[in-house]
């Protein structure tokens, strides 16, 4: 097992994302502390994980506060002795678009994702250097932090900063041996599901039966088994060189994001007046200009989701 004798959290582990990450880090050796809001939900991922032959405690409460991450890295030691591994999975959604959103939909949304993560992290560190043996960090992200998302200013924000974040964490633990990477997954969740684009395969999942390749291969579009493994690896001693890493994974695909990286360049002696740039700008930069959003291919007409009955209104 890759994981043997490793001790790991993982935020928002009851259902879901989190809870394949927790069941599989289970399955590799690891013990887990499982969290989640709500206590019968948390209760019975540990079940689950206890009736695998593994091991788990439940931490229930909210992600966000230095309280519930300091409680987090507590229980951790308190009932396995140390702390080798932190995922931060916990997230909540508040969709809509910019001119509708509230202050409460947007602080509540960066508060569980962008703060949660800050927090977690921070407490997780701070034992990480204490212990003296390294750990790994995985934070997870998502393509909308990546390339945007219509209606998900909020979430936008926060994945996007998980990101940035990771970047200046993976400098600043490097000298004590902790790895810090996101991982930016593509999978049939309760996240998901109501996306009319991706209905047939949330219901071949549902159903028990295998997504269309077009999904897995083309839109690399899975379970959330099929992120479960980039997370172990990353967690485990095989990945101890991999470090501020943004990953891709979904169905049959994993992908290595860029960083942003200047796309074009060009200099005026003098520096650059408005009237240079309204000049010469498009001539220089126009081809170059980054598309925003996720960009799919069409749906082959076998996949077109089905219109609601009585007819789409």
């Amino acid at each position: 097992m890759l994981l043997a004798e490793k001790v790991a959290i993982v935020t928002g582990s009851g259902r879901g994302l989190g809870l394949a990450y927790a069941q599989e880090l289970a399955r590799q050796g690891a013990a887990v502390v499982v969290n989640d809001v709500d206590a019968a939900v948390a209760e019975q991922a540990v079940a689950s994980i206890e009736a695998a032959g593994g091991r788990a405690v439940a931490v229930v409460a909210p992600v966000g506060s230095s309280e519930t991450a300091q409680q987090l890295v507590d229980a951790a030691v308190g009932n396995f002795g140390r702390l080798d591994i932190l995922v931060t999975n916990a997230g909540v959604l508040r969709d809509t678009v910019l001119w509708k959103m509230s202050d409460d939909d947007f602080d509540a949304v960066i508060n569980v994702h962008l703060r949660g993560t800050f927090t977690c992290v921070r407490a997780a560190a701070i034992r990480f250097r204490e212990q003296g043996e390294g750990g790994r960090i995985i934070c997870i992200g998502s393509p909308t932090g990546q390339r945007g998302n219509f209606g998900q200013t909020n979430y936008a924000a926060a994945k996007a900063g998980i990101v940035g974040m990771v970047r200046t964490w993976a400098l600043e633990l490097a000298r004590a041996n902790v790895t810090v990477n996101a991982v930016i997954p593509v999978a049939a969740t309760a996240m998901t599901e109501t996306v009319p684009f991706f209905q047939k395969a949330v219901e071949a999942d549902k159903r028990g039966e295998p997504m269309p390749a077009f999904f897995r291969h083309d839109l690399g579009f899975g379970t959330s088994d099929d992120v479960a493994g980039l997370v172990s690896f990353l967690a485990s001693d095989a990945a101890s060189l991999i470090s501020g890493q943004a990953i891709g994974v979904g169905g049959d695909r994993v992908q290595l994001w860029s960083h942003p990286e200047p796309v074009v360049t060009e200099y005026k002696t003098g520096g650059w007046a408005a009237d240079d740039l309204a000049a010469t700008f498009f001539d220089q930069f126009g081809e170059k200009l980054q598309t925003v959003g996720e960009n799919f291919p069409p749906l082959p007409a076998e996949l077109q989701p089905e219109a609601p009955a009585g007819g789409a209104r």
